[in-house]
């Protein structure tokens, strides 16, 4: 006890200084705030300003998406066999109906020699049908018999054909290839995929509120590894996809120098909104009082304050629609201390 009594006597001093101490503190702080204030009221309240011009403005929504060729076609092997012969390669151009893989042609699935055989002899047996008709010789009847019969052995024969020789389904390059010489593959193996890659396609997913402002026909970009294509939107669902909870939209894109490969996934930027001479300010710079939005302007060396109409935001900006002029000095800095009509001295004018 007499331990707390010593030290509680030791601080007695310092103790009776604070009401010194403080009130010097506070007598420094009220001078201080007087100095300022009188200073502000001299000379202005010191605030940085940009002059609004007008400017490319534009809204938009991204996405990421796999891109894939405008039209893609894949082959897919008949028969369970070696592959004997691959007659072209990643990246070449080739024409509809060119072989592309080969199979050996005494495969006994493929029937290759029997369809063949069978097609020569029905060929030259309507042939022979066909000069007897003409002459007389039979009746219509054996004609069209002899004429269905060969109709037949043909289909089988390009039947027996395409499970050998697999060809190209349509025009384009083939981005894909999924066997090599002395593979073995099983019926309904995928073997190649054939694109037309001059344009490409993509289908983004938006949400209910996204696809309200989406339109066939706006503008698009993709950008991948550094490349950018430009293109349009062509679709867009009427109806939600269940799964995805979202609305389908698919965009085409132009690719006529091959800048962007296949199967690539691509950021794609729909545009919804253009303006080339809008008035656009930072989100910062507006102030807002209950539902009415306003900023603060220099007019003769005062702070005025401006209701603004708020138009489209997009990112840290938004479009101005009413009341900014072009060439109006807008307070970015220093708001906190004006008042509408209070002197402001421009230090830093953007």
């Amino acid at each position: 006890m007499k331990k707390a009594i010593k030290i509680l006597w030791m601080f007695t001093p310092l103790l009776s200084l604070f009401p010194f101490i403080l009130g010097g503190c506070s007598e420094k702080s009220e001078a201080n705030t007087n100095n300022l204030k009188h200073i502000y009221e001299e000379q202005g309240v010191p605030v940085r300003t940009v002059v609004v011009k007008p400017t490319f403005f534009s809204t938009w929504f991204s996405y990421n998406a796999v891109l894939t060729g405008i039209e893609e076609s894949t082959a897919q092997t008949m028969v369970a066999d070696k592959v004997e012969k691959v007659y072209a390669e990643v990246g070449e151009y080739v024409q509809k109906d060119a072989v592309i893989v080969g199979f050996p042609t005494d495969n006994p699935s493929a029937r290759y020699y029997q369809a063949k055989v069978a097609y020569e002899n029905a060929k030259k047996s309507f042939e022979r049908i066909e000069n007897l008709y003409k002459s007389g010789g039979v009746s219509r009847q054996d004609r069209d018999n002899a004429y269905t019969a060969f109709e037949v052995a043909s289909a089988d024969w390009d039947a027996a054909q395409q499970a050998v020789y697999i060809k190209a389904p349509i025009s384009g390059y083939i981005t894909k290839l999924n066997v090599r010489e002395s593979d073995n593959v099983q019926p309904g193996d995928e073997l190649f995929v054939i694109s037309k890659i001059y344009k490409l396609k993509a289908k983004v997913w938006a949400t209910d509120d996204e696809v309200l402002t989406i339109e066939t026909g706006q503008p698009v970009v993709a950008e991948w590894n550094g490349v950018e294509a430009a293109g349009r939107v062509v679709q867009v669902d009427m109806a939600m996809d269940q799964d995805k909870k979202a609305f389908g939209v698919v965009v085409e894109l132009d690719n006529k120098d091959n800048s962007f490969r296949i199967g690539v996934t691509a950021s794609v930027r729909i545009i919804t909104y253009q303006n080339p001479s809008a008035l656009v300010i930072e989100r910062k710079d507006i102030l807002r009082e209950g539902e009415n939005a306003f900023v603060y302007v220099v007019q003769e060396k005062t702070a005025k304050k401006h209701p603004v109409t708020l138009g489209r935001p997009q990112g840290l900006d938004v479009e101005i629609t009413a009341g900014l002029d072009v060439g109006t000095q807008l307070i970015t800095e220093g708001r906190m201390l004006i008042e509408d009509g209070g002197k402001v001295k421009i230090v830093s004018e953007g």
